[in-house]
């Protein structure tokens, strides 16, 4: 039968059902051509059929906060099942992957799903309250499988300059530009900085931004400064990487949205079947602490606040 996997919610800004189930399901090309986000009917009517599908695994069921775009999602996504209430997938599906990116809302979201011992992937950011990130802690430190990351941790344009960093020499300085605002966007610019350091070592957050212009600078143990640039309308400029040293220069910009995606699905079945996250829970909560920090930091005049005074 495969692993039976259920997407519950859809918020405004954010169409991740139609891609996140075409993935795993492929579609149907004039169904899909409706989709309000244009970018996804692009990105995925550029892949060839031979890439669209996990093996293995599918989209059985399907809710949405708004029904008819439920009813949309799985006509365009060959989602066989549409729910009235998100409870209703439980005991009908294996997993549970909730595809909305408003931090606040998640607890909630997550909740009766945990509850029911469900494996969960929860889109970024997981949360932004301290509150709710002590909940997820304590229900992760219970034995409950929760996973939660950006694509861009997935990008293989970053990658790239991973595996190029002897070209930099010793490191100083990472800055990555991201678009919208940072409550729901800034993780994005945060896990595109994050896998090119020790984790762990993340200090402190100063956010000298105003409103949707978010200009962050966080301090890492090892001494480079990371700055991440979170701008509302920066919509061009989206996922621009760079890294300096004492050698040289490395620059990119995230490009192959598709393939970053699947990469990251890809790693939520490979911890449903193996049982072994793909990484440390630990990272996640620490880019929370960034993300939550960058709140309150702008929110108190760009004081520079130690992540060790988000308790978890």
């Amino acid at each position: 039968m495969g692993i039976r996997i259920a997407m519950v919610g859809m918020v405004e800004e954010n169409r991740h059902p139609y891609s996140w189930c075409a993935v795993f399901n492929g579609f149907d090309p004039k169904a899909m051509a409706e989709c309000p986000e244009p970018g996804i009917v692009q990105y995925l009517n550029a892949e060839p059929p031979q890439n669209l599908g996990i093996p293995g695994a599918r989209v059985t069921h399907i809710w949405c906060d708004d029904p008819a775009a439920a009813r949309h999602v799985a006509q365009a996504s060959l989602v066989p099942n549409v729910v009235q209430r998100p409870e209703d997938v439980i005991g009908q599906v294996d997993a549970v992957i909730i595809p909305t990116d408003i931090g606040f809302e998640h607890l909630e979201r997550a909740r009766p799903f945990i509850e029911a011992g469900l494996p969960l992937f929860v889109d970024k950011p997981l949360t932004d309250s301290e509150d709710h990130l002590r909940q997820f802690v304590r229900w992760q430190s219970e034995g409950r499988a929760i996973m939660s990351s950006s694509a861009l941790r997935y990008s293989i344009e970053f990658e790239d300059c991973r595996r190029r960093m002897s070209e930099v020499g010793e490191p100083r300085l990472i800055t990555v530009t991201s678009v919208k605002s940072w409550e729901r966007y800034g993780i994005h610019a945060a896990e595109a900085a994050y896998p090119f350091l020790e984790s762990g070592s993340w200090l402190s957050v100063a956010n000298t931004g105003v409103g949707q212009s978010n200009v962050v600078h966080v301090n890492h143990a090892s001494g480079v400064d990371v700055v991440l640039a979170v701008i509302g309308d920066m919509h061009g400029s989206f996922g621009c990487l760079s890294v300096y040293g004492t050698k040289g220069s490395i620059n990119t910009k995230f490009a192959d949205r598709f393939t970053a995606l699947k990469r990251q699905l890809l790693a939520f079945v490979d911890y449903l079947r193996s049982g072994r996250p793909p990484f440390a829970f630990s990272e996640t909560v620490e880019l929370m602490k960034i993300v939550i920090a960058g709140m309150r930091s702008r929110d108190e005049s760009g004081r520079r606040v130690l992540l060790s005074e988000i308790e978890v």
